[in-house]
Formats: C-alpha cells, sequence, structure tokens
C-alpha cells in the first residue's frame, strides 16, 4: 500500500487499479469489516424533552394569495394524458430514457462520459439512491434510469448565473413549475438578495463569507442557528459542516435522514445495536426468502431489481407488502441483458423475471398487523412441528424478551389483524408457509413503513420476524433498509445528528482541541418549529430542499420568513430557494460528478452505500464556467469568517487544499475509519464495522432485543380516507425532472389523486374530475386544490398522492412515535370537487389591500 497523500503529496488523488479485487468477499463469506462498534445510544423517550405546543394550521388554500413568493408549487395544471399501468419495469424503454436525458442535459459526449464513469471504482457515485455497487466484476453501464436522470442533471451544460436571475424576481420564479426551476441550469455564481430585495444578485465570495460570520455572531446563543444538511452531501464536508457548527457551539444538525429512515435507526438501534441494516449485496443473492414492504425499487432504487432477479435465479421466494402493485415488484427487464447475445433477445420478448411469487396489498399503515398476522401463523406451525418453525437455540444464546413477545403475537385477534391489514387469514397462511421452513430470510423497507405512526415498532415487529427465525448474522439473512440518497446513511456517521453521543462529541473535542456541545439540538421536525415561533435567526442549508421535502410546507415557509439570514449551497435552483429570510444567500457548489481541483491536485471525497460500504467519489466532467466551489472550500470559508481564533485557521486551510487531510483526521475520530486513507483507494472501498452482521449485537445487555409492542387501531368518520404521499417516476426526492410517472400510467401531469373506483362512486367523482383534497388533524383542517382524480388499484379507503405537492396537508404536529419523523404515511383526509372560484375570496383581498 503507498503512503498516505498527507504523508507522500505526490499521491494526492491517486487511486489503486480499478482490476484489483483484493479483499473482495466471495458468495456465502462475511466481508471483512473490522472491528464492531459501540451502541448507538439512542434515546429511549426522545418525545419528553420535544416542544410539544401547538402550531396553527396554516391557511394552505389561500396562502397563493397571501404571499407573492409562492411556497407551494402552482396550481396550473399541465395536461394529464392516462394510459394502463405498467406490468414490466425497466426494458429498452427504460434505456431510451436514460439515454434522452442524458443527452438533452449535458450534450452527447459530456453526458456519456458521466454515464460510463458513474458508479465504477475509479469513477463517482451516483448522486441518486444508496443502493449499493457489487463488490467484485462492475458493467460498463452500472447504472439505472434513476440514475442517468440524476447525473444528466448534474451534468447539464446550460447555466442559471447572474443574467438569469436579474431577468426572473424571486416571485416570477416561485410560479416556474419544479422542473422548470430544476431546468434553468446549473447555478454558477455566488447570489445575494439583500433587504428589501424581490431579485437575487451577484456578490463575492468573500463578502458572503462576511455577512454569515456576522449575522452567526450576533446571535445571542449559537442555538439560533440551524444547520440542515441533504444526504447527497459527502463524507468530507459532512465532517466539515458538523464539526462547524460545534465549534460555533450548537447541535442543531437536523437532516433529512429526520424525515426518511430516522424510524429504522430508531427501532434498530435497541433492539440489535446498530441502527443501520446487517446485510450485504452478497447476502440478497443468498436469501431463501425476501420481503419487501413498503418500498418501490423499480422507481426509488432501480438497481435493487437486479439484485432480485439473481436472488429469483438462485431460487429465493419473494413476498411483496405494498397498497400498489408497483411495476418493479410485478415482472423486470434487465437492461444489462441487452448487452448479451445470449440473453438480448429474452430480455427483447416476453414480460422478463417476475419479481414477486405472493403480493399482499396492504392499506396503508397496516404493516404491522399484517406482520403479526405471518408471525401468529409462524407460531401455530412451530405448535404442530415442534423445534421445525422457530429458532430456540438462537434465541436462547443470543436474545432476550421472547417469552413476552410470543405471548403478545398470539394473545392478538385475527380479527384485529384482518381488518388492520386488509389482508386475509389466508392469504397470510400463503406467506406463513413460504417463510416457515426457510432459514435465510432478509426483510427490506423504506419510507413506506418509517413514515407510519408507528414506523419504529412496524420495524421493530420486521426484526421480531428475523429474530424468531434466527435470521440474522449469517449469509443471506438480516435486516435491509433501503436507504434514499447517495449519503444519508454516511452523513449520519460522520456526525450529523442533532443527538451525539458522548463518546463522539469526546473524540471530536480531543482531535480539534475545543469543547463540544453535549445538549441535544434541534431534529428537522423541532427545527420547523423553532423557525416558526422565532427562536432562530439563521438557517443554513448544505443541500437539500427542506421546504419541498418537509411537512406543513407554508409552516416551513413562514418560519423562512422569519430568519434574519437564509443560507443555501446547492447545485441548481429549487423552491426552497425563494422562500427566504431578511438576507439570502445561494452559493454553488459543485457534483459529484464535477473536477475538483484543488491545490493539491484532483480530489476525491466519499459515500457510505445502504449496506455500509464506503467507496472513493472522484469526478470527470469539467465544471462549467462560473465561479463554483466544493462544498469543502464553502464550508471552510465560512468557518475561517465565523470562528476565526476560535479555530485553527491553518488546519482548515490544509483540509481544504487536500481532503486526505480530513480523512486523516476522520480516522482518529470514527471507529471503523482508521486508516481511512489507504483504505479508500482500495478499488470498491471497504465495509465499516457492523455488530449485527456477525451476531454481535451492541445493545447496552449485550443481547439482541425482541420487543412487544401494542397495536392501535384508529376510526375515521364518515368520508374519511387514509393518504399517503409517493414520489412519481420522473422525480427523485424533491428533484423533478418531468410531469410523467409511466409505470403508473400518469403522463404529463403532477397534481393526481390515486383513488379506489369504489370511493369514487360514493362520492360522485368521476375519472379526471377536479377536487380539492382536505387535510384533518385535531379538529384543524389544511386544503390543497385543483387535483385531478384518477381510478387506481389501491385499497379501499386508501389514496395517494405526489409529493411535493401533497406536503401542505401532512400536519407538522403529526409524527411517529420516538423517531419525531413526520406521518406522510398517514394523512387522514377527505375529498370534494373542486370549488369554482375566481380569484381570490373577499376576506383576503380585503386583507392583502390593507
Amino acid at each position: 500500500m503507498e503512503k498516505s497523500p498527507t504523508e507522500d503529496p505526490s499521491n494526492a488523488g491517486k487511486t489503486e487499479q480499478q482490476g484489483a479485487e483484493a479483499n473482495v468477499p466471495k458468495s456465502g463469506e462475511r466481508p471483512d469489516q473490522g472491528t464492531a462498534p459501540t451502541n448507538d445510544h439512542y434515546r429511549p423517550d426522545p418525545q419528553m424533552d420535544r416542544d410539544q405546543s401547538n402550531i396553527p394550521a396554516p391557511d394552505v388554500a389561500n396562502a397563493k394569495y397571501l404571499h407573492p413568493i409562492l411556497a407551494q408549487p402552482p396550481e396550473e395544471l399541465t395536461g394529464l394524458q392516462l394510459e394502463e399501468r405498467a406490468k414490466v419495469a425497466a426494458g429498452v424503454t427504460a434505456v431510451i430514457k436514460s439515454m434522452e436525458f442524458s443527452w438533452s442535459e449535458g450534450g452527447v459526449n459530456r453526458g456519456t462520459r458521466g454515464l460510463l464513469k458513474m458508479n465504477q471504482k475509479d469513477g463517482f457515485d451516483c448522486s441518486s439512491c444508496a443502493w449499493p455497487d457489487p463488490d467484485d466484476h462492475r458493467s460498463v453501464a452500472e447504472f439505472c434510469e434513476n440514475g442517468a436522470k440524476a447525473t444528466a442533471s448534474d451534468a447539464d451544460d446550460k447555466a442559471a448565473g447572474p443574467e438569469f436571475f436579474a431577468k426572473h424576481s424571486l416571485a416570477e420564479l416561485s410560479k416556474m413549475t419544479d422542473r422548470d426551476q430544476n431546468n434553468a441550469g446549473r447555478l454558477t455564481h455566488p447570489l445575494v438578495k439583500r433587504p428589501g430585495d424581490n431579485h437575487y444578485s451577484p456578490i463575492e465570495w468573500s463578502e458572503a463569507f462576511q455577512i454569515i460570520g456576522r449575522e452567526l455572531n450576533a446571535l445571542d446563543s449559537p442555538n439560533e442557528a440551524v444547520f440542515y444538511t441533504s444526504g447527497k452531501v459527502p463524507n468530507e464536508p459532512a465532517f466539515l459542516f458538523q464539526l462547524f457548527a460545534k465549534q460555533f457551539g450548537t447541535n442543531n444538525l437536523p437532516d433529512c435522514s429526520n424525515m426518511c429512515h430516522e424510524s429504522s435507526g430508531a427501532a434498530l438501534s435497541p433492539t440489535l445495536g446498530l441502527g443501520k441494516g446487517s446485510v450485504t449485496l452478497n447476502d440478497i443473492y443468498e436469501a431463501e426468502v425476501i420481503l419487501i414492504i413498503g418500498q418501490n425499487p423499480g422507481t426509488n432504487h432501480p438497481r435493487m431489481l437486479t439484485a432480485l432477479q439473481k436472488a429469483k435465479r438462485n431460487g429465493a421466494k419473494i413476498i411483496s407488502v405494498n397498497p400498489l402493485l408497483e411495476a418493479g415488484l410485478n415482472h423486470f427487464k434487465n437492461p444489462q441483458d441487452f448487452m448479451n447475445p445470449l440473453k438480448a433477445l429474452g430480455a427483447l420478448l416476453g414480460d422478463g423475471t417476475q419479481i414477486t411469487d405472493i403480493f399482499l396489498q396492504v392499506r396503508v399503515d397496516g404493516d404491522m398487523a399484517l406482520l403479526r398476522g405471518i408471525m401468529k401463523h409462524l407460531f401455530e406451525a412451530e405448535d404442530r412441528n415442534p423445534g421445525q418453525v422457530v429458532d430456540h437455540e438462537f434465541i436462547a444464546k443470543y436474545t432476550t424478551g421472547f417469552e413476552s413477545f410470543e405471548q403478545n403475537i398470539r394473545n392478538t385477534s385475527w380479527e384485529d389483524i384482518e381488518e388492520l391489514s386488509g389482508i386475509t387469514r389466508a392469504q397470510l397462511l400463503e406467506a406463513a408457509n413460504l417463510i416457515a421452513n426457510k432459514k435465510k430470510i432478509i426483510t427490506c423497507w423504506a419510507m413506506g413503513v418509517t413514515q407510519q405512526r408507528q414506523g419504529v415498532q412496524t420495524i421493530q415487529e420486521i426484526v421480531n420476524l428475523q429474530l424468531m427465525k434466527g435470521a440474522i448474522g449469517k449469509p443471506g439473512a438480516g435486516t435491509c433498509p433501503v436507504r434514499g440518497h447517495s449519503n444519508v446513511q454516511g452523513d449520519r456517521t460522520m456526525g450529523i445528528w442533532e443527538q451525539p453521543t458522548k463518546e463522539f462529541q469526546d473524540a471530536l473535542g480531543k482531535e480539534f482541541n475545543f469543547q463540544p456541545p453535549y445538549e441535544h439540538g434541534y431534529d428537522t421536525v423541532e427545527a420547523i418549529k423553532a423557525m416558526y415561533k422565532g427562536k432562530t435567526k439563521v438557517f443554513f442549508s448544505l443541500g437539500g430542499n427542506l421546504l419541498a421535502a418537509g411537512p406543513d410546507t407554508e409552516v416551513i415557509a413562514e418560519g423562512m420568513r422569519k430568519q434574519k439570514l437564509t443560507v443555501f449551497v446547492g447545485t441548481k435552483l429549487n423552491r426552497g430557494h425563494l422562500t427566504t429570510g431578511e438576507t439570502s444567500l445561494l452559493l454553488p457548489c459543485f457534483t459529484h460528478a464535477d473536477v475538483d481541483m484543488q491545490r493539491s491536485g484532483h480530489q476525491m471525497t466519499s459515500c457510505e452505500n445502504s449496506m455500509g460500504v464506503v467507496s472513493q467519489n472522484k469526478g470527470v466532467l469539467v465544471p462549467l464556467e462560473g465561479q463554483m466551489m466544493s462544498e469543502v472550500a464553502i464550508l471552510a470559508g465560512v468557518a475561517i469568517a465565523t470562528l476565526g481564533e476560535r479555530t485553527n485557521i491553518a488546519d482548515w486551510v490544509a483540509m481544504t487544499e487536500n481532503y486526505d487531510v480530513i480523512r486523516d483526521h476522520i480516522s482518529r475520530v470514527i471507529p471503523g475509519f482508521e486508516n481511512f486513507n489507504e483504505k479508500l483507494r482500495r478499488p470498491g472501498g471497504f465495509y465499516l464495522p457492523n455488530g449485527p452482521r456477525e451476531r454481535k449485537f451492541t445493545t447496552k445487555n449485550g443481547k439482541a432485543n425482541f420487543t412487544t409492542t401494542e397495536l392501535e387501531k384508529y376510526t375515521l368518520e364518515p368520508d374519511q380516507l387514509i393518504l399517503m404521499t409517493v414520489r412519481s417516476h420522473d422525480q427523485f426526492n424533491t428533484t423533478i425532472y418531468d410531469y410523467n410517472d409511466r409505470y403508473r400510467g400518469i403522463h404529463g401531469e403532477r397534481r393526481v389523486l390515486f383513488m379506489n373506483r369504489e370511493d369514487m362512486a360514493d362520492r360522485g367523482i368521476k375519472a379526471k374530475d377536479l377536487i380539492d383534497i382536505t387535510s384533518h388533524f385535531k379538529g384543524e383542517k389544511r386544503t390543497v386544490e385543483k387535483f385531478v382524480a384518477v381510478p387506481y388499484d389501491i385499497p379501499r379507503g386508501n389514496v395517494s398522492a405526489y409529493f411535493p405537492e401533497a406536503n401542505p396537508l401532512v400536519p407538522i404536529a403529526s409524527v411517529a412515535k420516538v423517531s419525531n419523523t413526520p406521518t406522510s404515511k398517514y394523512v387522514i383526509v377527505t375529498v370534494e370537487p373542486t370549488r369554482k372560484t375566481v380569484g381570490a375570496p373577499l376576506g383576503i383581498r380585503l386583507a392583502v389591500e390593507a
């Protein structure tokens, strides 16, 4: 192994050759991952010290009349065309769409170069989902349609520079659709909106840093600042961001993880000792049974379908649990097969690989009852076949709490299970029979579970199922939370967390010679509340789009307006950049695909995928002309301008000039990152320690813990329905690439509500009727107008709509227990035909005129 570039500067930016395959685990083997880490120390009852006071429901429907800058997407319809929903994911169409996006954004040469270097061992990490790359061989085209769209957007050769912002006011920009905002081009120059201005205008970097430093240092307390992070941010800038916030004096570090997989961490830490999944990609290939719950891999993690296809060819059975039968859960045509002469014809004709063996169309929020039904059947099977279904040896050696858990499951009535889940006892028996005699079982889940009222408890039932089968800590078995953004898991590892452990803070303080704060800060929901109530004055966003990602859109917007300063570091314009504080800065940074040249040479960063592999990210595209800076350089400039002599300025300069200096710091602070620079240069990266993967359960009692949960019922008023928000196919998180969702048969429109046909008939609603949707929470109402009703195969009593359009319906106070995650998968709504109104209501007009 060559010396670290911090010891030998001539090695800066260099990597080992891609062809080397050292340290690659073979099928059935555990990866080399070092020593298991300590417990995550998740707070057992965090609700106790959170703000429980009420925020009144905003006037969502009339907000467009109250504020010239729209916080919600415009209501103008873009032209719905309906087709039959697709039964097959990917195939030729996915290849064509990938090329169309890539070439239309960055041109043929630039777009193609970006695609061919994406997810390669000597290339850059896809900036969309965190699905892992193969440990061994990688194909020439190691990307999916989703990643192609994200990279095409990053490779955009159009510029949204000072001339663009001089031409368009913030109000005008807010009336553009989210798609058109994203397609305006790359941000190229630092911009400022000064007090009273309605345009962003150019500013020098030095003045921008001075403004941030001045406003931060004028605060009465460091806790009056909020530092928000996107999951796209690589490890190195994420580490610097939390370091700066803590040197400044606060743990107010909310991030997008608070809104997606926080429930996973809250459930896994006390039960297994680590808030991450336990499986590797090779385990997927080895599994006998895979459960996919609350996840749509065809749209949100398309490369997962390749792994599922391989598992199916190895004999695996797949049980899919979802309110919608998504195309990716049905059949899959692997685009990679078109490059193989032996498979090309089969990929072109027919329906491809059948993914799901048993589909359970669960009601929204009914997954917990469904899991109990499966486990109740398994206990009955164990009664008939003692010692053949439940792994008593594993339970006795590694776990606690089994007796209470077993009694809880046996005491649950079939009536409650069927009513809450919407699945019959016979259907659940079919699934249980598939599991009963199998030992290699993996359960995958995503935001369809984590954003429920009882998301944490539902995941604990998933863990219970895995534990009762002894299906954890061995090849082909374990837990698999499938993360969204490319480095959302890595950002948490780097210390982006509002409730850091004492061990982490002690190590950070020792490394950088300062006293970090130990009191917990604001998570995303608490930060929104604090901003709304005027408890904060500065909001700093490193990437992301909180306005469009968070719940209760108009509450977030009002909180933004109350800030003295808002700072947005980003690559492209989004709606969140337009609803601002008194002063606002829009600072352009590089993407994953951009070449990042610093004083020591071509820099690389790193990301951690869903399965705990840390690998390099090294851009290949020449950045557009302009004044963009790397996230690392921006943060160093902010830190020096704000902290001055309170920090080691020379170290910040050194970290900016050579990112290996950052990694050397990380190697001494975070367990598992020892020799970080050396390990990162291995082809494919390295695995982080993972106790549950090796049956080392680093909980407080050293055991894997069964959980006895409470199954809550709910009652609805007449005409009320349960709404869940979802993504469209031409969308990744809050970034909208186009108005289509071809797998669901939607073209040219996003303001749609998927409804059961019988629910539509009961309300006298026909296909394509215009409707208004009202959410109901503790006597409060929020209404969004002008959606289009679409009949769809969805359980009766359930409806679905896209976010961010439906986010204004999600109350800020409606959160999952323990994790405080917004309940975007459980919103009580009513639906009625759109009111025929012209202009603002009289009361609103009078208020505006006054």
